[in-house]
């Protein structure tokens, strides 16, 4: 729990920053050559960054498979802590995506080892993803207020620099931690036991082997759904901050309008559009919940089909709301953030559902390379849109993400 919260509260601050790089550079310059800065240049280096958050779970599977989940989660904070202490230091856009890319490696192996550890580890599964959910979106909702408000204070880069102490105590703990990470998986360590239960893969041809198995039945619809899933919820939340300063009731307020002997100035103001996106996120905390505890109760298949064809539903139903008023717009926020995120615990269940315990890690290394990996692109797929066409086309693109996840579920649901 300590572990996710850390992993999103870096990832989910990387938005709020997004908009004072948009203010900050003109251009990205390397190698002789200049790139400028517009919403879909800035897209492609959050995307990088993030599309190896993604890219690396299918390793950091394999690792976990073979090595187990603590180590591998204290690299991850060291490691989350250290891209951050150089984002503080970062002169240029250039040193800013290589910090990104330094976050997304480090963080990369911290799903497939944190949801195997609760797979194999925990035997109320349903309460450990509600619980371990929970403590994400605390970080995901607290991280970007946090950063919110010390903007406020600092700058960016002294900002960036405090965001990193965190991780690295949070590393040290985890180097002392120990727990049976087998204690829900049947015969492990015994000779009647499942051979697949310790499992993990050794060879090249052995990946190729386990992997051919995993596609070759339910797993790869399951895939298609984290796919899905990953595209709308990057796509919405890279830009979301940038796409709310536009709106009525989102314009900067002085913030010597509050507290008296502060100096006026445009560092000194508080954006609305801030407060807004990290209470959103705050709010998937009862989303998580929701959504693991259903997976206790019912299939996930149905859960999953019914949670993303409200979120194509409410896609199409954002900016017209927005048009009534911030009022309405705060209570469809509610709804909208409670609804994306019980949608995790929900396809997290399904992965164990339809595959083994012997490759759960490599399992996950999957599931996020889909929803990381893959689902990276929907920042860069949000940047070009909003760069070319405006929110409305964005929109309705997450909403066509979001009915192919709800089809293939269902799909799962009648293959049944």
């Amino acid at each position: 729990m300590l572990a996710h919260g850390m992993v999103h509260t870096y990832e989910l601050s990387i938005p709020i920053f997004v908009t004072i790089w948009l203010a900050e550079f003109d251009v990205i310059a390397l190698a002789g050559f200049e790139v400028g800065v517009t919403q879909a240049t800035l897209g492609l280096v959050v995307t990088a960054g993030y599309g190896l958050f993604g890219l690396g779970a299918l390793p950091g599977g394999i690792l976990v498979d073979r090595f187990g989940s603590r180590r591998l989660i204290a690299a991850c904070l060291f490691g989350m802590g250290g891209s951050f202490f150089l984002l503080g230091i970062a002169p240029d856009l250039v040193v800013v995506t290589v910090s990104l890319l330094l976050w997304g490696l480090a963080a990369s192996v911290y799903h497939p080892a944190g949801l195997t550890l609760i797979s194999k580890g925990m035997r109320a599964r349903g309460t450990g993803f509600a619980y371990h959910g929970a403590a994400g979106n605390v970080g995901i909702g607290l991280g970007p207020l946090l950063t919110a408000v010390l903007l406020l204070l600092f700058d960016w880069t002294a900002v960036a620099t405090v965001l990193a102490v965190p991780a690295v105590l949070a590393g040290l703990y985890a180097l002392r931690a120990e727990f049976d990470e087998t204690a829900a998986v049947e015969g492990v360590g015994t000779d009647g036991g499942d051979p697949r239960a310790e499992g993990g893969v050794d060879s090249l041809s052995e990946f190729v082997a386990e992997s051919r198995l995993l596609f070759a039945g339910a797993f790869v619809v399951v895939f298609v759904i984290v796919m899905g899933n990953g595209l709308f919820y990057r796509g919405v939340l890279t830009f979301l901050p940038n796409l709310l300063e536009g709106l009525p009731g989102f314009d900067p307020v002085p913030l010597a309008a509050f507290v008296p002997g502060i100096e006026a100035g445009a560092e000194r103001t508080l954006r609305p559009e801030r407060y807004f996106y990290a209470g959103l996120l705050l709010v998937g905390i009862a989303g998580q919940y929701l959504g693991g505890k259903l997976t206790d109760h019912v299939p996930p298949e149905y859960g999953i089909a019914g949670v993303f064809g409200l979120l194509a539903l409410l896609s199409l139903s954002f900016l017209p709301v927005a048009a009534l008023g911030i009022g309405p717009l705060l209570a469809f926020g509610a709804v909208f953030g409670l609804t994306l995120f019980a949608a995790q615990p929900l396809y997290q269940a399904a992965v164990a559902d339809y595959t083994p315990a012997g490759t759960r890690g490599l399992s996950y290394g999957y599931t996020y390379l889909g929803s990381f990996g893959v689902g990276a692109l929907g920042g860069a797929v949000a940047g070009a849109v909003l760069t070319y066409a405006d929110a409305g086309v964005l929109f309705g693109v997450l909403a066509g993400f979001a009915l192919v996840a709800s089809a293939a579920a269902v799909y799962l649901v009648v293959r049944d």
